[in-house]
């Protein structure tokens, strides 16, 4: 049968600036551990910590734009587009658009701060 997600949980994320994280299926919300799809609301400004996750991520940037920094350079995402990062690469996340950005990550297997690898 299939099973409502009445609302996400929220999650505190990591980064410089407030940003708002909504898992919709993942650890915390569902408990699935193959995926997570999480909503994300980055302010203009924000970066994240860089990484070394253990999972592959899809973005699709919804409005704004995203930076996506790797160990060869960087990507600019702008709304309407995606990007996939692979397990094992480095990467950083930022939001230098004055807009900001709002995003849906899906992770495969589902995130975890304990399989993200993030910078010290």
């Amino acid at each position: 049968m299939p099973v409502l997600i009445e609302a996400p949980a929220v999650i505190e994320a990591a980064g410089n600036k407030p940003k708002r994280i909504e898992e919709y299926a993942g650890r915390v919300r569902t408990g699935h551990e193959g995926v997570s799809v999480a909503r994300m609301v980055a302010p203009s400004g924000w970066v994240e910590p860089g990484q070394r996750p253990e999972f592959e991520e899809i973005t699709v940037v919804l409005r704004g734009s995203l930076r996506v920094e790797h160990e060869a350079g960087a990507l600019d995402v702008e709304a309407g587009q995606a990007v996939v990062t692979h397990a094992g690469e480095w990467v950083r996340y930022s939001t230098p658009s004055p807009e900001g950005a709002e995003y849906i990550a899906i992770c495969l297997p589902a995130f975890s701060p304990d399989t993200a690898h993030r910078d010290g």
